[in-house]
């Protein structure tokens, strides 16, 4: 059987134990321990959806209908909070020309989850657990790290949407303070409806995309924005007039929609689907379904995107806050101080942006607007906790109980929120999503790299490893979108103006290049630049004895518990001990 350039390459001069081929890559991370293989990993969900069958059907809905849930949990992520503070800035600042940069972010989203689902139906594993193999423990910890930053930073972003939206809600009866805390409520209601099984729980996350596109369109109807500037600034990859503003605008749309840990979310979620691994064609039709679903959940969320974005464009781009303070005088809504009598251009947040709907549109349309920002952060709370309980198994083979986990975090994420909700005012909570979404902008190449780096390899994917095209088009990817994002951060730090904090930056980003770069090379390996891989990775002799021993504790396992040879003397196992399964070709 012919092997592609990056296998020959990893497998050239590589050593033979007991009658298995051990590639130069697998030496990346030790084996894994006995007693870590004694019992496999298993998945969140404890129950397994079947798969209907069909008889030489080419599409069923049926079968998509069964697949569906996973891209639909996993499209949450592009309705957080932040997401949607980020649409109505867009808006605000842009009117309707950067709904380009929203459509093509959504693109390049679609396509790197393609690559997380393929790499969890094919593996049976997720990115952390895959991470966790294949990386030596000093990277390992510091990428746990990376995520657990930025789930903690995105759980964040929740809470505060959470509290504003009870505010508004409440006509301020309910401080911002008193909507932090009443979010801990969350864990409960997470617990509660985990209990119930998985497809309802799907179900309900699907009840909560539809109150955000009802609340979302209920406001894009009332403002009834320019269908022609709208498609044109959709299609038409141009910005007529824009400045530093709008730039900085469009780099915070893509950090904003793609979402780091929801790369690792959704690797882990097509688990939960009872997929033969060990058959081929079950394989590739479960990816062509989960592809067709993520497809289909993205341009939901897209279309809901695009609601914000054209409200904001229609009703309030070139704003100034004179104007808005007067119309809010006139119709008698509360919190016309957060515009002062001035003739700057009007900046808005999820918190101001509810305040002058309801200044030009009406009482309802401030309540619709806070129910819709409810919505989202409710659900991006339960998938973010879904993240994290991933993350937490896969890099550190931690199984805490799912009220430890989810108390933990949200704990860590209510702490710095109250703090700001207590002693500051409502401007600098919203504040902190810019500072956030840097914080997640910062780690998205600690889950683009690796997801690339693993898909690319035939050894982790067998035959369903990334073709040219895809190895070349996915490192176009992802670099664009990490120099988009370092360009977000240096605008950021830039616009601090202080010293000691450009100094601190400096030492942070000379630890965070080499990090990343160390992540690159192996990726660059992956992908085929055997220059690159110059000998460092060879197995050493203690190595190779602790591998021998670890082959040897694992022969009373069955076949489909460890790497072995195939028919034609192909390797499939992607390193020693690693539990994989097969198919029969």
């Amino acid at each position: 059987m012919k092997e592609n350039k990056t296998e020959k390459s990893s497998l050239k001069d590589s050593p033979q134990e007991n009658g298995i081929q051990t590639s130069q890559y697998s030496a990346i991370s030790p084996p894994a321990s006995p007693v870590a293989q004694d019992e496999p990993f298993s998945t969140y969900f404890e129950e397994k959806v079947p798969i209907p069958e069909s008889v030489n059907q080419v599409f069923s809905f049926r079968k998509l209908w069964a697949f569906t849930g996973p891209g639909f949990l996993m499209s949450i992520a592009y309705l957080d909070p932040g997401n949607i503070e980020s649409d109505l800035q867009s808006g605000a600042k842009a009117g309707f020309k950067l709904l380009w940069v929203l459509l093509g972010a959504t693109i390049i989203g679609l396509l790197l989850q393609r690559l997380a689902a393929r790499l969890g139906v094919v593996t049976g594993m997720h990115l952390a657990e895959v991470c966790n193999r294949q990386y030596p423990t000093v990277p390992r910890i510091i990428l746990w790290l990376m995520v657990e930053l930025a789930i903690i930073g995105s759980d964040m972003q929740e809470v505060i949407g959470c509290a504003i939206a009870l505010n508004l809600l409440s006509v301020g009866r309910i401080p911002l303070w008193a909507g932090v805390l009443i979010t801990i409520t969350d864990t409960f209601v997470f617990l509660f409806l985990d209990k119930y099984g998985l497809r309802k729980l799907e179900a309900f996350f699907g009840f909560l995309i539809t109150v955000m596109a009802i609340s979302f369109g209920y406001e894009y109807v009332l403002v009834k924005p320019d269908q022609g500037e709208l498609l044109k600034g959709m299609f038409v990859p141009y910005c007529e007039g824009c400045g530093p503003l709008q730039l900085e605008q469009a780099v915070g749309i893509v950090g904003a929609v793609i979402m780091p840990h929801n790369i690792y979310l959704h690797s882990a979620l097509v688990k939960s689907r009872d997929v033969d691994r060990k058959n081929k064609k079950e394989v590739k039709e479960a990816n062509k379904y989960f592809f067709i679903e993520s497809a289909v959940a993205l341009f939901v969320s897209f279309l809901i995107n695009v609601f914000v974005v054209a409200v904001f464009a229609q009703a309030f781009y070139n704003k100034t806050n004179m104007e808005v303070n007067a119309e809010c005088n006139a119709t008698g809504i509360p919190h016309t101080d957060l515009f002062p009598l001035n003739n700057e251009t009007l900046e808005v947040d999820i918190y101001k942006g509810g305040v002058v709907l309801g200044c030009f549109f009406g009482p309802a349309a401030l309540y619709i607007w806070a129910i819709g920002i409810l919505a989202a952060g409710q659900s991006s709370t339960m998938t973010g906790t879904y993240s994290g309980q991933f993350v937490m198994e896969g890099f550190l083979n931690l199984r805490w109980s799912r009220f430890a986990r989810v108390l933990l975090t949200r704990s860590i994420a209510i702490t710095p929120t109250l703090l700001v909700a207590i002693f500051q005012d409502v401007q600098h909570l919203t504040g902190m999503n810019d500072f956030l979404n840097v914080l997640q902008s910062m780690q998205l190449p600690f889950a683009l790299i690796p997801i690339l780096t693993f898909t690319s390899l035939t050894s982790i994917m067998n035959d369903f490893a990334n073709g040219l095209v895809w190895k070349i088009s996915g490192s176009i990817v992802i670099l664009v979108v990490c120099a988009i994002n370092m360009y977000f951060v240096v605008v950021y730090v830039t616009s601090l103006n202080s010293v000691l904090l450009y100094v601190l930056s400096a030492l942070l980003s000379v630890a965070y290049l080499c990090f990343v770069g160390y992540l690159a090379w192996h990726c660059l390996v992956a992908l085929g630049v055997s220059c690159l891989d110059f000998g460092s990775r060879k197995l050493s002799a203690n190595h190779l004895r602790d591998a021998a021993g670890t082959l040897s504790s694992h022969r009373h396992l069955p076949p489909e518990r460890h790497g072995h040879r195939h028919a034609g003397g192909e390797m499939k196992g992607r390193r020693l001990g690693l539990q994989t399964e097969a198919w029969d070709h």
